[in-house]
């Protein structure tokens, strides 16, 4: 079983400024920014918790690139690697397309990468970060593919495509 890479995320401190760095430095984007991304549960490590996040999006070749903050304090999977306070940023997660969340947390477990977070969004939407930075140095995001999330990393890439120059952020909203 091949699971390639579809997503490079990055723990920052400010997404709309380390968009415009990026892209300054490598081209990539242009960049949808979703503030206060909505969830409607997430876990943390087992333990219901608040996650007030927001991420930055954009393509960098064949690759997104995401750029997430956390909102607000408290342990979270960013700060397991990240210690609040601890002004420290980098690269966070890869993310994988999965057939199925919940088996693939369980196989990720079962190899000594558990569980860090398993979120829902609003629309039903699941994802969940297995920690495999003991092994690989950052956390593995899984999700399946569901047209919702197909269709905006096809969205993301097309803007990148046709992107001509002008400004690289646009908001957006997650319902």
């Amino acid at each position: 079983m091949s699971l390639p890479i579809r997503q490079i995320a990055y723990f920052c401190q400010d997404v709309r400024a380390a968009a415009r760095a990026h892209h300054a430095l490598y081209g990539s984007g242009p960049y949808f920014v979703a503030d206060n991304i909505p969830l409607a549960r997430a876990a943390h490590r087992g333990v219901e918790r608040l996650l007030d996040h927001s991420s930055a999006y954009g393509q960098w070749g064949d690759v997104m690139v995401e750029f997430v903050q956390q909102n607000n304090t408290g342990p979270s999977p960013f700060h397991d690697m990240y210690p609040e306070g601890s002004g420290r940023w980098g690269v966070h997660h890869v993310a994988l397309w999965v057939d199925d969340v919940d088996a693939e947390v369980a196989r990720f477990a079962a190899a000594g990468s558990p569980c860090a977070l398993r979120a829902e969004m609003n629309d039903g939407f699941v994802f969940a970060f297995a920690d495999t930075s003991a092994t690989l140095g950052h956390m593995t995001e899984l999700y399946t593919p569901v047209p919702v999330l197909t269709d905006f990393y096809a969205m993301v890439s097309q803007a990148a495509t046709d992107y001509r120059g002008g400004d690289i952020i646009t908001t957006i909203a997650f319902s």
